[in-house]
Order: C-alpha cells, then sequence, then structure tokens
C-alpha cells in the first residue's frame, strides 16, 4: 500500500513488507466481499474468514473496517500510479503517450473491476475527512491524463479545450468498462472497447495536423497488432 494509507492508518506491525503484504491480502478478500454482499452487510469476522487469518490478525494492521474500505479504494488508486507511468516510459511522441496512458488506464480498470466498481459504490460511506483523501488521490491521478492532453495542445495536435473536463471523458470512459462490463462484454472485447472508445475520443479533439499524426499512429498499431498474439480476455 502507499504512503498516503499508511499515513491514513495506523499499523501495529513495523515490518513495512509484511504490512503491505497482509493489507493485500485483507483487501482482496475485502473487496470480493464488499462487491457481493455489500459494505455495510459485511462483517470484519467474514473478511477474516474469507482472508484466511484470524480478526485478531487483522486488528493488527488495521483499526476498523472503515479502515479496510480505504485501503481497498486506495488500492486501484495505487494502480494507476504505478501502471501509467511505468506505461509511458521511453514514449515521448505526445499523441502516442496520449493514447498509451489511457490504455494503460483501462487495462488497470480492467484488472481491478470488482475494486472499481466498490469505489463508485461506497466511498459516500466513508468519513468526509477520508472521501476527501480519495478525491484528492483520484486528482493526483488524473493528472497522468491531463498532462498527456495538455501535451497534445502545446504541439498543435489538440484543439484548445477545458482540460480538467476532457480528462473526465477519459476518465469515465476507462471506468464504463467496469461499470457496465455485464453489458459490453457481450458484443465487446477489451481491445475493441480501447480501440473504437479512444478512436471516437481523439477524433474529436484532433487538430488537421494532429490528423495526419494520428493517421500514422493508427497504420503503425494495425501493423503491430497484426502480428500480435491475442491477448487472453478475463
Amino acid at each position: 500500500m502507499t504512503e498516503t494509507a499508511d499515513l491514513a492508518i495506523k499499523s501495529q506491525v513495523a515490518d513495512a513488507a509484511l504490512v503491505q503484504r497482509r493489507r493485500s491480502q485483507i483487501v482482496a478478500a475485502a473487496v470480493e466481499l464488499f462487491s457481493e454482499h455489500g459494505f455495510y452487510t459485511t462483517t470484519i469476522q467474514e473478511v477474516a474468514r474469507k482472508a484466511g487469518v484470524s480478526i485478531g490478525l487483522i486488528y493488527q494492521y488495521v483499526h476498523d473496517k472503515d479502515d479496510v474500505l480505504l485501503l481497498a479504494l486506495l488500492s486501484v488508486l495505487d494502480s494507476y500510479k504505478r501502471e501509467i507511468p511505468a506505461a509511458l516510459a521511453g514514449v515521448s511522441d505526445p499523441l502516442t503517450r496520449c493514447w498509451v496512458a489511457v490504455d494503460a488506464y483501462c487495462r488497470v480498470v480492467d484488472s481491478r473491476r470488482e475494486a472499481t466498481v466498490l469505489a463508485y459504490r461506497s466511498t459516500k460511506s466513508l468519513p468526509e475527512a477520508r472521501r476527501d483523501l480519495i478525491k484528492n488521490a483520484e486528482i493526483e491521478t488524473n493528472e497522468f491524463i491531463a498532462e498527456c492532453l495538455r501535451d497534445c495542445v502545446r504541439h498543435g495536435l489538440f484543439r484548445d479545450v477545458n482540460i480538467e473536463l476532457a480528462t473526465y471523458h477519459f476518465v469515465t470512459f476507462a471506468h464504463a468498462w467496469a461499470l457496465k462490463y455485464w453489458r459490453i462484454r457481450e458484443f465487446s472485447t477489451l481491445e475493441q472497447y480501447i480501440d473504437e472508445g479512444l478512436d471516437f475520443l481523439l477524433s474529436a479533439l484532433l487538430t488537421p495536423k494532429g490528423r495526419r499524426q494520428y493517421r500514422t499512429l493508427r497504420a503503425h498499431r494495425n501493423a503491430a497488432n497484426a502480428g500480435a498474439a491475442p491477448r487472453p480476455e478475463r
């Protein structure tokens, strides 16, 4: 878990690696139970049973169920902080960076679908100070997308737009994969969802210069995808 979580949630255990490992174990069980049964009806006892640990052990790493929910929600945001910069490493072209950042965002959402839905459903269950912590963490992770959009505007590839608003168009597009997965999976793979959705969103922003570069980007991506093995569906 992150430094943010460490500041917000006290642990009785001093070993940082052990704290991270145990909290990840607890969070994995909690996300499944909270998603299936709801936050309010799920008990710490049920979380402990699902995680394969004792109730006493859980209380060495968290103080109460609110702590567990906060850790679960922060774990999703932590994934964005890790995976988006990692995907962008070594990518310099502004338009490609924009595509790669949103692609990475969607893939994190796909890998954490239950937790993404839980964030929408249960953030309001947290006390106000902790809701603010989640909001601030979200704004921080949104900046990965916002900076890519600004860079494209600076290079004349995108028209001048409200960057904050445009960022949320991309963010909600990524989240919708989890929120409406029950339906979208019936007619689209993740690859199709990302490809067609990004084509739709980017096309609304491109300048004539951007369109020329975008055609090149699409041609390179199509060539690369033609030679790539299909990704397994989850």
